[in-house]
């Protein structure tokens, strides 16, 4: 029986994918990415140096659990709650250069593509997207 991407903690399974990711020549944070914010809730930049990769990973995963899929919806579920002081918290969105750049990224790569779907349009994972993550799934099975 093939595990899938879905059956395995997604945790680790970014971990893993996010060193794969590492290994891919198209997929490289820009130069701007070391002093940026993740959004404008954010106080700080991430403190990980390799934060674009895990974000990669996740937003692949994203792709595939929710796909077709577009900035948009990532932006909303990558965003968070802002501490505004005495006032009341509200959800701000992500930063939307940091997905729109991993998007085109990862689709340089050929992980992921554009269709339209009926009136749906986004991004999908590719054969060669899906493979990849099948080999990432096998290996965190084995590890757990």
């Amino acid at each position: 029986m093939q595990m899938q991407v879905l059956d395995v903690p997604p945790n680790d399974l970014i971990e893993h994918l996010a060193k794969k990711l590492q290994s891919i020549k198209e997929i490289q944070p820009p130069e701007w990415a070391k002093f940026v914010k993740t959004g404008h809730f954010k106080e700080r930049p991430p403190e990980r140096d390799d934060w674009w990769y895990v974000r990669a990973a996740a937003i692949l995963r994203s792709v595939y659990k929710f796909g077709p899929v577009g900035v948009s919806k990532l932006r909303v579920k990558y965003g968070g709650k802002k501490n505004r002081g005495t006032k009341p918290e509200h959800h701000y969105p992500a930063s939307g250069n940091i997905i729109r750049k991993i998007l085109q990224q990862l689709e340089k790569a050929g992980l992921i593509e554009q269709i339209q779907q009926g009136v749906k349009k986004g991004r999908i994972v590719t054969n060669k997207g899906k493979t990849l993550l099948n080999e990432v799934v096998q290996e965190v099975l084995k590890q757990l």
